[in-house]
């Protein structure tokens, strides 16, 4: 179990990676998690090195597909910084990112807040603390070089693999009317590549995902809150990109995102 000063140390070695754009094989032995609360600790003292209130939540490893990109075999929970969410449009380096992948979502605005509780959150519980529905574009990347054989625990504490988010527009359709789990989606490098996909790729529908969301906060102690966006998953393979491209994220009847990458 690892001691207050070990999971600062923890939560400054990664923060230290993130501000410097540079990696490390894993966290030294010294410093080995012993379960999720820990790493969800080490998350939140990343967080509070943001300059703002918490954008969101992100939810990684929601498919097969995310799953062995990180050879994980469950979702992880991750933050969403205000520094790193931009507008649907924007320009936004990959800088020395170690995954170059870019993965289309849909997006959730939360309109009221679900704090921790005994009892599990419903489905119906959940979507009806929802305001709003966006399409987005996440663009991952990891503070370890050995991100695949690093597990789950060291994975949470580094953020989830959180980096840079494009958040589109709300849907102006009644989004409550649409089957998300049969949702075709697909991402585009402007002149190049399309990959399709589906909201099923989402832990088999994407209001699952957000179910699954709040009850892994409620069960270590933290609140989706109202206003906070969260990120349901990937709704494609993620699909390699590179500097220069600009990529195209289509949710059909809930709108499109687009973001340059530099």
């Amino acid at each position: 179990m690892l001691t207050e000063s070990q999971r600062q140390q923890a939560a400054d070695l990664l923060w230290d990676c993130w501000a410097h754009g540079r990696r490390i094989a894993q966290l030294p032995p010294e410093l080995a998690l012993a379960d999720r609360a820990q790493a969800y600790d080490i998350q939140a003292r990343l967080e509070a090195r943001s300059f703002a209130p918490l954008a969101g939540w992100k939810i990684g490893a929601t498919g097969p597909g995310g799953q062995r990109l990180l050879n994980v075999d469950a979702p992880l929970a991750g933050r969403l910084l205000a520094e790193r969410v931009h507008r649907n449009g924007a320009t936004v380096s990959l800088g020395n990112s170690l995954m170059k992948v870019i993965e289309v979502e849909i997006a959730f605005r939360m309109r009221k807040s679900l704090p921790p509780r005994d009892t599990p959150y419903s489905r119906e519980e959940v979507l009806d603390a929802v305001g709003s529905v966006h399409p987005a574009i996440e663009i991952p990347d990891t503070r370890y070089d050995n991100f695949k054989q690093v597990g789950a625990a060291q994975l949470i504490a580094d953020n989830t693999c959180a980096d840079q988010f494009v958040l589109g527009a709300p849907a102006t359709v009644d989004w409550r009317s649409l089957d998300l789990a049969a949702l075709k989606t697909f991402g585009r490098i402007d002149g190049g590549e399309q990959r399709d996909g589906s909201g099923a790729e989402v832990l088999g529908d994407p209001r699952i995902a957000l179910t699954w969301l709040a009850n892994e906060l409620s069960r270590y102690g933290m609140t989706l809150a109202e206003g906070q966006i969260v990120a349901s998953g990937s709704t494609i393979v993620p699909m390699p990109v590179r500097a220069g491209q600009r990529i195209l994220g289509d949710l059909g009847p809930l709108g499109t995102v687009e973001v340059e990458l530099t």
